[in-house]
């Protein structure tokens, strides 16, 4: 990966006064620069169009996340990842409740691991090279969607578009523009990072490795890096408050203590209700900002790179005076995602309900092969229905799993 020279909050990446002028125009206005923010740029800046993306941080910036990135996300960026993988996983370990184990091996890479903070800022640069006017280090305080011309508000500016993509992740405000508060439900995770020489190195190399059953709502695991491994655990968000006893017993399993981690925090992954909205007539949300996450596995990656490439192909036909609205970016998003996340709300019942008989799934044959080919992108795994009937049978699943919960009104 090409070095970037780091820029102070109030410059571009061009190295000129970058805070918004009082009222510019864009065909685009993306707010949020993380992995759907700038892949969305990206796609629309090769096409033509002129694109703005703000960001309230300065890159690189870190950000929680396991990261890892399946061959089915990867494949589709329109370039390779390959400057910023740490390692390429090539295995699967199962355990169950510290006990029982499986592994899975294949002869191909499934996961590219990298770290948040080089994988953004790659994602970031690529953008900026094709043309997409980058301002960091400013902060949108709101998104008005007007129907012809919405706009991102800031503190003494305000810029415009002929649309506006919100990708302001899991903590943003663009959602809140499409009015009310969206029903979606949160977990959380809580994960650290353990030097290479508070471990045996080799046993976690090239292997994704899953600690199933041992927290409420979801599972540990540990992802290797190039010097060190991610140990982390996610569940319910009522669990926050065991987090750190889920992962100390997740740790001292497999012979590191949680003392030994660097950069322990907590995070919200949020998964959106069936009737959270996802786009008006010139907004459309994309990634976490829309709570995309894969319900079973809590991975953005691939609902992230979906979601911009279909925003930015329906943003493209608005400019070209093809379409109105987001009619085509919903349409699709349900038909290239809701049949896969209906069936993992129904793997995640299952897990949830029944933990033995889901590890004994994972653990099989089967499980391997149909995780090979999923994750790789070969053959995705999905309810054999329509995307409209899958939303029904997503909501089933999610009534049955989320009775009592409270939705985040975030």
């Amino acid at each position: 990966m090409r070095r970037r020279k780091a820029v102070a909050p109030g410059t571009s990446r061009q190295g000129v006064l970058r805070l918004p002028r009082s009222s510019e125009h864009f065909d685009a206005v993306i707010v949020g620069g993380g992995p759907a923010g700038s892949t969305a740029g990206y796609r629309l800046a090769t096409e033509g169009a002129r694109v703005l993306l703000l960001d309230r941080a300065v890159f690189p910036r870190d950000k929680p996340c396991g990261g890892g990135v399946t061959l089915r996300g990867a494949r589709q960026l329109p370039f390779s990842l390959a400057p910023v993988v740490d390692q390429e996983v090539t295995a699967m370990d199962f355990r169950f409740r510290f006990g029982l184990a499986a592994r899975h091996e294949y002869d191909q890479p499934i996961v590219l691991m990298t770290r948040r903070s080089r994988l953004d800022a790659y994602l970031l640069e690529r953008a900026a090279e094709v043309g997409v006017e980058v301002r960091e280090g400013v902060r949108v305080r709101e998104v008005v969607p007007h129907p012809v011309s919405p706009e991102a508000r800031g503190d003494g500016f305000r810029v415009r578009g002929a649309v506006v993509l919100g990708a302001d992740g899991a903590n943003g405000i663009s959602a809140a523009a499409l009015g009310g508060a969206p029903a979606r439900w949160d977990v959380i995770a809580y994960e650290g990072n353990a030097d290479r020489a508070r471990y045996r190195s080799r046993e976690f190399d090239g292997s994704m490795l899953f600690e199933i059953g041992i927290v409420p709502g979801g599972y540990g695991w540990i992802f290797p890096k190039a010097d060190h491994a991610n140990f982390g655990v996610g569940g319910w968000f009522h669990e926050g408050p065991q987090m750190k006893a889920h992962l100390t017993r997740l740790c001292a399993a497999h012979g590191v203590s949680i003392d030994d981690l660097a950069g322990l925090r907590g995070y919200r992954i949020p998964f959106r209700g069936p009737e959270s909205p996802i786009a008006g007539r010139r907004l459309a949300l994309i990634g976490d900002a829309a709570g995309l996450a894969d319900p079973l596995s809590g991975d953005g990656m691939f609902e992230a790179f979906t979601s911009a490439r279909l925003a930015a192909e329906n943003t493209l036909a608005i400019l070209g005076g093809r379409a109105r609205d987001f009619s085509f970016y919903r349409r699709e998003l349900r038909s290239e995602i809701g049949r896969h996340s209906a069936a993992s709300w129904w793997a995640k019942l299952v897990l949830e309900r029944w933990p033995r008989l889901g590890y004994g799934v994972a653990a099989s044959r089967l499980g391997g092969k149909l995780f090979y080919q999923d994750l790789r992108g070969e053959r995705t795994v999905h309810l054999p229905v329509t995307s409209g009937l899958a939303a029904v049978i997503e909501g089933a699943a999610q009534r049955q799993l989320l009775t009592g919960a409270t939705p985040s009104s975030r």
